[in-house]
């Protein structure tokens, strides 16, 4: 019975050798990740206590009043930085100054022993069944994501108490025992965060009406007692900030992922946004609990509980970044029915709370309403419109699978091919290959900034050494051909012209649209263009940081013109936006020329005509002109370009196998695939044997 309750096979099924190799490489991957949250919490901890005492855990000196004594020296919102509520004060205030004599350890530990048993709550409420797999590594898994989301670390940056609030409410939800001590327990949530009395109606919908009793009253109770403790305190927070509207920075700070601040950023003011936020909390109020009412008697308690905070974070009058925890826990939600799906919710908030805004969204100020509200627009998403799937959904346990091509050996008995390249046939979820390509796009930006130091301006001396022995090669190889290029092509204006917008304009833009092309058209060979470009650029970047080097335009003596952004001062180069954002001495090699021999190679493996061929490698000795002309690059940084697209290639062919060439694009659409026992859609696409099944190729020696 447990066996089958959790989702596992019988052990019979199984030789006992098998069942113990499984058992012990399960153990030995719990004990890594187990090792892996350790470390997280060690590192985060270490960061704010090595940092100096009057820059850490400042919000602490919030709750001491004016001269850090008890409370009848000050009021609470003397500064208007504290943002809690007054009984918040009154219960947690004692604790701050043990908490400031100690220097924060004692507050930074206790903080993450709290961080510890909301991940283990968290764990241990998943929907059932589970599976052995996921019950063991669950606990590891959410500690690590909590300790590394940008709530956790705020509030042990600042010293704040917004984990209490979750944890009390996931307590009250899934520990306690009784309906009336869970309530309460709810309700001492909302009195510290008062948007989550928003829990009491959930309550009493899902047939839990005396705990949604019991923690209206004692939220009543808590603010009750408060305003008969510090009245000055309660009147400025409940009747002059309306509820805390305006209390630890400006509304529309971007820190301030609310409803309200979103229409402040937005420009609505006075009654127009008072009547848009009341109007839009409404409905969103309204949507999210009865989704959450549902998914809670479907047995999905958590998701319900996630929703249902989304919620309250989305109508708060201020959801700072310490508040945002809720996003993060929606990711139990299980949405899609395609199994290459399931990823996409999950992945896309781990992404919004553990990265900041700009790494996800570009900046473009056609995107600046989207990256200043990416985790309330996540709220707002999971809170009203992700279709998360019913238990009794056929496709919650088995998703339509994802379809490979037939597995080959690995190319050396010693290399073994990797799980994660496998062949696949089926085309991927488009919104993860968009999130996965801007996150691994800014790793990229930096990584390339952090080659010699995060600054353009380290290493300079290194970098024009190596062009010095760079240079000499060329000239014993008889290829010192730059400055002949480029002073030719000056004296044209028009080739000038046209060089320069080929060198700023395509090198993105093609690798780009090839990449389009071939997921939109041939998703097998995305698989394989994807990776191979992957492996050629984490090579590219090793380069850069091993062998920094100077391009010809930076090299003070040689006479070389920048044709992009003019003539330099070397001791402080310009060349535009871009020059304290990037690593100019990152030449070698010439990803220009690399990623664009990519994409002359992969149009000549994949175009079905002749001409399209000769256009694509037409590409890579445009590219190679357009690099040299314009005093950007070496001749032999081209030639490095072209040996990591080789070794690109060839990582690729050893860690996945030749690439899957079946006849047919199988399942080329975006959407859902068919359910259990629905026949398979035909294929389309622009190749002469449509509808036929699909049948790969013998692979090529």
């Amino acid at each position: 019975m447990a066996n089958e309750e959790r989702g596992g096979r019988p052990a019979k099924a199984f030789p006992a050798a098998a069942v113990g190799d499984t058992g012990s490489r399960l153990h030995t991957v719990r004990l890594g990740l187990w090792l892996l949250a350790a470390v997280l919490a060690v590192r985060q901890v270490a960061a704010v206590l090595t940092t100096p005492r009057g820059e850490r855990l400042t919000d602490l000196a919030t709750w001491l009043g004016h001269d850090g004594g008890p409370q009848a020296d000050g009021s609470l919102y003397a500064s208007t930085r504290f943002t809690g509520t007054p009984f918040g004060g009154l219960v947690l205030r004692p604790l701050t100054r043990s908490a400031e004599q100690a220097l924060g350890w004692g507050w930074t530990f206790g903080t993450l022993l709290l961080v510890a048993a909301l991940g283990l709550i968290a764990a241990r409420a998943l929907p059932r069944p589970v599976g052995r797999r996921t019950a063991t590594l669950a606990a590891p898994v959410a500690i690590s994501l909590l300790v590394l989301s940008l709530p956790v670390r705020t509030t042990l940056w600042l010293g704040q108490t917004s984990v209490i609030p979750v944890l009390l409410v996931l307590l009250g939800c899934f520990v306690a025992r009784g309906q009336r001590a869970g309530g309460v327990l709810t309700g001492v949530a909302a009195a510290l965060q008062p948007a989550l009395l928003l829990f009491a109606p959930l309550l009493w919908s899902t047939g839990r009406r005396r705990a949604a009793a019991a923690s209206g009253l004692t939220f009543a109770a808590g603010t009750a007692l408060a305003w008969a403790a510090l009245p000055r305190d309660s009147q400025t927070y409940w009747v002059h900030h309306t509820a805390g509207a305006g209390l630890g920075g400006r509304a529309d700070d971007l820190a301030n992922q609310s409803l309200h601040g979103a229409l402040l950023r937005l420009g609505a003011e006075g009654p127009l946004e008072t009547g848009l936020f009341l109007l839009i909390g409404a409905a969103v109020v309204a949507l999210a609990l009865r989704r959450a009412v549902r998914y809670a008697r479907d047995g999905q308690l958590l998701l319900a509980v996630a929703i249902t905070g989304c919620a309250a974070l989305v109508v708060s009058p201020a959801a700072w970044q310490h508040q945002l925890l809720w996003v993060l826990l929606t990711a139990v939600g299980v949405a899609g029915r395609r199994a290459s799906d399931r990823p996409v919710w999950p992945v896309a908030v781990v992404l919004v709370m553990t990265l900041p805004a700009t790494t996800i969204v570009p900046n473009l100020p056609l995107l600046h309403p989207v990256r200043d509200n990416t985790v309330l627009l996540a709220a707002l998403a999971a809170a009203t419109a992700v279709p998360f799937l019913p238990r009794t959904s056929p496709y919650f346990r088995t998703p339509v699978p994802t379809r490979y091509a037939e597995p080959v050996p690995a190319r050396f008995r010693h290399v073994p091919l990797l799980p994660f390249l496998r062949r696949v046939v089926t085309r991927p979820n488009l919104l993860l290959e968009l999130l996965l390509i801007r996150v691994t796009y800014t790793a990229y930006s930096k990584v390339r900034l952090a080659a010699t130091g995060d600054s353009h301006t380290q290493g300079r001396a290194r970098a024009e050494e190596h062009a010095h022995r760079i240079l000499d090669l060329e000239r014993l190889l008889h290829m010192d051909i730059e400055y002949a290029v480029n002073h030719a092509v000056v004296e044209i204006g028009w080739l000038r012209n046209l060089f320069d917008f080929y060198y700023t304009s395509f090198h993105f833009a093609v690798p780009l649209a090839v990449l389009g092309l071939l997921y939109w058209r041939r998703p097998v060979d995305y698989r394989w263009a994807r990776a191979s470009i992957g492996f050629t650029t984490l090579l590219a970047l090793i380069g850069f940081w091993l062998y920094p080097l100077a391009p010809p335009r930076l090299m003070p003596g040689l006479g070389i013109i920048d044709t992009v952004n003019g003539v330099q001062d070397f001791s402080r180069p310009d060349y535009g936006t871009l020059t304290a954002l990037t690593n100019q001495y990152a030449a070698m090699p010439s990803l220009h020329f690399g990623w664009s021999l990519w994409c002359g190679l992969v149009i000549a493996l994949v175009a079905p005509r002749t001409w399209m061929k000769a256009l694509g490698l037409l590409h890579p000795l445009f590219t190679a002109a357009a690099i040299v002309a314009t005093g950007n690059h070496w001749v032999l940084d081209a030639v490095g370009g072209a040996l990591v697209v080789a070794a690109g290639f060839g990582l690729a062919y050893l860690f996945q196998g030749p690439r899957a060439r079946p006849q047919v694009a199988a399942d080329t659409g975006t959407g859902a695939g068919p359910g259990p026992g629905t026949a398979e859609p035909k294929p389309s696409g622009p190749f002469p044997t449509q509808g036929k099944p699909v049948r790969e190729e013998p692979a090529r020696k």
